[in-house]
């Protein structure tokens, strides 16, 4: 599946409507980005079970600004609507099709029973 782009108006609904959602937040005039969004185009081919989303932070700040997006590239990684990784900086060909990889391992119903246990113990 080839990057689709992202809008404030169509971003909840990709998250909730998708197991697997990977978001590049970027912006024109970023080199690391422009140098990034080749290795992440051509990655998001080998896994079309996943959704890879770019975010343009110049377009789109209120999704910026919501994620906290501080530097770009930005890359986050959403599973069943909880982020499980967030990193800035631009990963290598070899490194972003691993931590896809890794991404799709992340036991799910583990991470939603801590999520539960640290809302009880917080509540």
């Amino acid at each position: 599946m080839s990057t689709v782009d992202l809008t404030l108006a169509d971003f909840e609904t990709t998250v909730t409507s998708n197991d697997m959602v990977l978001v590049d937040f970027w912006a024109e005039w970023c080199g690391p980005c422009r140098m990034f969004a080749p290795y992440y185009s051509k990655i998001s081919d080998e896994f079309p079970d996943a959704v890879f989303a770019k975010v343009d932070t110049e377009a789109n700040p209120e999704l910026a600004s919501m994620f906290n997006i501080q530097s770009i590239p930005t890359l986050m990684i959403i599973r069943d609507q909880v982020v499980i990784f967030s990193q800035a900086g631009a990963l290598p060909e070899a490194a972003l099709r691993d931590l896809v990889e890794q991404a799709r391992a992340v036991d799910m119903e583990k991470v939603h029973a801590d999520i539960a246990a640290q809302k009880a113990h917080t509540s």
